[in-house]
């Protein structure tokens, strides 16, 4: 008993040296570094007030908060941000589809503000703004420096007045001005078409309206080309979309999907994780679907663009995507403030990140640079229509077809024609069809079984919104 006694403290006496020996450091490491802070506190207390009380002009104790804020914010990455009450609700109205300004996205890359697309039909995209364009200064005034917030208070004004904007673009020797008259932008998330046999689905932005404006879409030109069995396939356009709505880009993806994994988000916490699958049902019935994206497609686009394409439901064409690979939660604060902060990275079906990546094309289609006027005038003037058989004098008709084939030859023709406009218009997209029109003349294709869709083994993980 004596021995078991002695032993007993004896265990004792080595738990109270080991929790000696290795808990009392770590708890005087965690008051140090606790000390360390309140002293940078201070610090930050002591600036304020000489500033307050020094500077060479009289200063807004608030806008020096905030600008305190926005600072350590924005030190974190590019897309972490203060909003002031009234820059969170410009956000809430963006979100919404319909705001005063430029209509251009914009990111700050090694202290420059950069162009991540221009939104269709606003006025940047009308004075030919393009993604990967450089904004240098606004109005004369250089906006090298400045926070991206503060860039963008530059170029915000009443509705109908005029901006210039100078810009650096890759293949110009010299920065040039751009003038644009500033507009409320309302954005028609989704436009629908019908080129050809291929229904073309334009996506701009991931708001509030997207998914239910996906849905319309599709459904009235299916309508108009009297069901399914009638067209070859889908074109969903994403290029120069610089994202959204994670929940909308959910949608989206499930549209076209009948199972697996469409987006998993990972945070610094496990269990904040999340993962979204997709549910039973597909808009187009397994239809044949080439997504297009380019270098403005990020955040929300490259995220249905990566689900399809890790699916294989759909060709990816175009060029490297944006690769924004993080989601950012907006927080509401007091003052009716709020906070932009990056809470988690998202990753594709395949467990792939796309952060500084992008999604890269299964095609890679160039879009040529619209050529300049006198250059397309001189060439018109050179080309003369080539001659066939059927233009020489005298020659013999064809006696092999009737009258209905032959005006289905002309409608052929006619078709063609078309298509070959439509390259001139817009490359890329005649690629995309071109691609559907190929696999339709293949016949029937047989789908994969949603069932034996590989689901990759990715933590869980949650997020409301992501921008």
């Amino acid at each position: 008993m004596r021995k078991l006694v002695l032993a007993a403290l004896g265990g004792t006496a080595l738990g109270l040296v080991v929790t000696t020996q290795v808990a009392g450091p770590l708890v005087a490491q965690e008051a140090e570094r606790n000390a360390s802070v309140y002293e940078q506190l201070d610090l930050f207390g002591d600036i304020f007030e000489r500033i307050r009380a020094e500077y060479v002009e009289q200063v807004d104790e608030g806008d020096l908060i905030e600008a305190a804020i926005n600072g350590m914010l924005t030190s974190l990455d590019p897309h972490s941000s203060y909003l002031s009450p009234d820059d969170a609700a410009d956000m809430r109205t963006q979100t919404r589809g319909e705001f005063g300004g430029l209509g251009i996205e914009v990111t700050q890359e090694e202290g420059i503000v950069k162009v991540v697309s221009p939104m269709d039909g606003t006025p940047a995209d009308a004075a030919g703004i393009l993604a990967g364009d450089f904004i240098t200064a606004v109005d004369g005034e250089s906006v090298l420096g400045l926070t991206l917030d503060d860039a963008v208070d530059l170029m915000r004004g009443p509705v109908g007045s005029e901006i210039i904007i100078t810009v650096v673009r890759e293949g110009e020797d010299e920065p040039f001005d751009v003038s644009i008259i500033r507009d409320t932008i309302k954005l028609n998330a989704v436009r629908a078409r019908t080129e050809g046999d291929t229904i073309v689905v334009r996506v701009t932005t991931f708001n509030d309206q997207t998914f239910p404006d996906l849905k319309k879409g599709l459904a009235d030109e299916i309508e108009k080309a009297g069901g399914l069995e009638n067209i070859n396939g889908v074109v969903l356009d994403l290029r120069n979309n610089p994202g959204g709505l994670l929940n909308q880009a959910i949608y989206v993806s499930d549209a076209f999907l009948e199972a697996g994994e469409i987006v998993s988000t990972r945070g610094r916490d496990v269990a904040q994780s999340d993962r979204n699958n997709a549910t039973p049902g597909d808009l187009i019935e397994g239809q044949p679907m080439v997504v297009l994206v380019n270098g403005g497609s990020a955040s929300a686009s490259e995220i249905v663009a990566g689900a399809l394409q890790d699916h294989r439901r759909a060709i990816v064409v175009g060029t490297q995507s944006f690769g924004k690979g993080s989601v950012q939660t907006v927080m509401p604060l007091r003052g009716e403030g709020a906070m932009r902060l990056t809470t988690a990275r998202y990753y594709t079906p395949s467990g792939r990140s796309i952060q500084a990546l992008g999604i890269s094309p299964d095609i890679i289609v160039e879009q040529p640079r619209p050529k300049p006027v006198e250059e397309t005038a001189e060439e018109g003037t050179s080309s003369r229509p080539l001659r066939s058989e059927a233009d020489l004098r005298g020659s013999l008709d064809n006696d092999s077809l009737t009258e209905d084939e032959i005006k289905q030859l002309e409608e052929d023709r006619a078709r063609a024609e078309a298509a070959a406009e439509l390259r001139e218009q817009d490359y890329q997209l005649a690629y995309a069809i071109d691609i559907l029109k190929g696999l339709s003349a293949l016949g029937p294709r047989a789908l994969p079984d949603p069932d034996k869709r590989a689901e990759a083994p990715v933590e869980a993980g949650e997020e409301e919104t992501a921008q």
